[in-house]
């Protein structure tokens, strides 16, 4: 795949067909859309480079997100024998002689625009726009961006994903068209070069990415002190849905601790099969969550991850070290979700709310680089729509090159019949929820758009068997979900084993029962302390038994039947009424469960 080499760096088919045309059809804007991890800088550079050999240009302006990515741009440049500085800050005014130009922010730019329009047309420039969606992320960062460089010579947008965007919000030197998928009015980036997920997989550029989809039942308090139970597969409307995936990645409950095992579980496989320093990467939401979360990585470790947060001033030093150590896991709120380059991480464990198309594109990215031809990638996330439908989207291209074997089974449809529910204002959300527990349990993976569930049947795994974990065409979705299932259970096992123990040792200790454990058989509060560490915290226990066979239960009537999952348990819920199963009673799935012993 490697045909010519520019000063250090050597290109790819990609980047070299893309300066072709970059070069035969010379306009001042271009736009290049490839995907996270297929190598833009490397192709800007090389551009630049020509462009300075022509004497087209004098000078180089690289446009970034972060500071971060200042330093990564102009090290990468320097490996072309171009000099770039990062530092140079809006208090200087003219460019050092000596260098062939700068980095700096969109920020920085909106700070002093005229500053940087002086700068881009002191001498013939180009800049280069990393991650150009940011000019629109504020009407000031997009007047800003226009008038620094309305006048530059040549300017080169790069992003990593195609993005929509309204009429009355559109991008600096992007051109657009009408974009039909998104109704009168809508609008979509039209590229100049295009090299998509599916492209990078067919030329191994990109590792293949397995994602794994957590549910789980959440129990939360609302306003009304009504206690409320859902399960994140089988919400009815956006506000529960939302409600329930705020409470499982509530750092107080078992959801997450439950995934941080499950990755720590596959990093452990990835190092003894082929990556020995795989790494993995823990997306949370907020800075607190974000330091809870990394408490709950080293109690599931052993070993304290990499936190690494924005207002930390050695943020960047620490992606640096992180991406060159041997670390196993670095938590982080946005700091590696866009251009930052950790080639090793090849986990990522979605703990956070964020669910933009572009930021879920950007998050991935940075897990699917590949340095071998036998590596690959796996996402766990949460099995909420919004993200199953993100990630569907990019199963679909895998799908495209990699065609999976033959299967009987059949696999599960995703339906969305949120799509048309109100999704209500965050505020009123927070003003209602109070979060209880919530457990995790692995639900399925996705393959081709559609949800393959495990478990479904007894399966004995041979220890090689893993050894294909992700790679497609070696195992088929069904056997890569029972693989799956089957670790999920041997990390469940292990858990109660860990909180038996810790039980035991401090009925030893004499601490008896604690304060949680007092109200968590009954979470309105009305049950005694006995009852709740008695018949109730038995009776929960076996209610969630009693779902996850029910669960279990339902995927396998549904395989068989062709069937959606949420049809199965429609129709249960109609043939034994009652409530939504994480609300039931034991008794009433227990009704249930003789109900779907009589199906099988």
């Amino acid at each position: 795949m490697v045909t010519r080499r520019t000063g250090s760096a050597r290109l790819r088919s990609w980047q070299v067909a893309a300066l072709q045309k970059y070069h035969a059809e010379p306009r001042r804007d271009f736009l290049v859309t490839a995907t996270p991890g297929a190598g833009k800088t490397t192709f800007a550079l090389a551009a630049a480079v020509e462009l300075i050999e022509r004497r087209a240009v004098d000078r180089i302006i690289v446009v970034a997100p972060t500071d971060h990515l200042r330093t990564q741009w102009a090290e990468a440049a320097e490996s072309f024998g171009v000099l770039l500085d990062p530092t140079l800050s809006n208090a200087v005014g003219p460019v050092p002689p000596d260098l062939h130009g700068y980095v700096t922010t969109y920020a920085q730019v909106a700070g002093k625009p005229n500053l940087h329009q002086a700068r881009a047309t002191a001498r013939r420039s180009l800049v280069i726009f990393d991650e150009i969606h940011h000019a629109a992320d504020g009407l000031s960062w997009g007047e800003a961006v226009s008038l620094a460089f309305d006048d530059a010579a040549r300017r080169l947008c790069l992003t990593g994903t195609p993005f929509r965007t309204r009429v009355d919000e559109r991008i600096p030197f992007v051109r657009y068209e009408p974009d039909a998928t998104d109704g009168p009015g809508g609008l979509i980036s039209t590229a100049d070069y295009s090299y998509g997920y599916r492209d990078a997989l067919r030329d191994h550029v990109v590792r293949p990415v397995v994602f794994a989809a957590y549910t789980g039942t959440s129990r939360w308090r609302n306003s009304a002190g009504e206690v409320i139970a859902a399960s994140l597969t089988e919400a009815g409307t956006k506000s529960t849905e939302q409600a329930a995936w705020r409470t499982a990645l509530d750092p107080r409950g078992d959801w997450v601790g439950h995934v941080i095992a499950a990755m720590d579980d596959r990093l452990d496989h990835l190092r003894e099969s082929g990556i020995p320093d795989a790494a993995g990467l823990v997306l949370a939401s907020d800075q607190d969550d974000a330091r809870a979360y990394a408490r709950i990585v080293e109690e599931v470790t052993g070993e304290r991850p990499y936190l690494i947060l924005s207002d930390d001033p050695k943020a960047s030093a620490k992606i640096s070290e992180f991406a060159q150590g041997g670390a196993r896991i670095a938590v982080c709120v946005r700091m590696v979700s866009e251009g930052v380059d950790v080639p090793r991480a090849a986990c990522l464990a979605w703990l956070t709310s964020y669910r933009t198309p572009l930021f879920f594109a950007q998050a991935v990215g940075r897990v699917v680089r590949a340095r071998g031809r036998h590596e690959s990638a796996t996402v766990f996330l949460p099995a909420v729509r919004p993200l199953l439908a993100l990630a569907a989207e990019l199963e679909s291209e895998r799908n495209h090159v990699l065609p999976p074997p033959a299967s009987s089974d059949e696999s599960l449809e995703l339906v969305d019949d949120l799509a048309e529910q109100p999704e209500r204002a965050a505020s009123e959300l927070v003003a209602e929820w109070e979060a209880l527990e919530a457990e995790a349990q692995f639900a399925h993976v996705l393959h081709a758009g559609r949800a393959v569930t495990g478990g479904g049947a007894a399966a004995e795994f041979d220890p090689a068997d893993e050894d294909f974990l992700g790679l497609p065409g070696l195992l088929s979705p069904q056997q890569t979900a029972d693989l799956l299932a089957h670790r999920d259970g041997e990390l469940r096992k292990r858990a109660r084993a860990r909180k038996t123990a810790a039980s035991e040792s401090a009925e030893m200790l004499g601490f008896g029962s604690s304060a949680a454990d007092s109200t968590g058989g009954d979470p309105a509060g009305s049950a005694s302390a006995a009852e709740s560490t008695g018949t109730a915290a038995v009776g929960w226990r076996a209610a969630a038994e009693l779902r996850r066979e029910i669960n279990r239960m339902v995927a396998v009537l549904a395989a068989r039947s062709g069937r959606p999952h949420g049809a199965v348990h429609a129709q249960l819920r109609t043939a034994v009424p009652g409530p939504a199963s994480a609300s039931a009673s034991a008794e009433l799935l227990e009704a249930r469960r003789e109900h779907l012993m009589s199906l099988m």
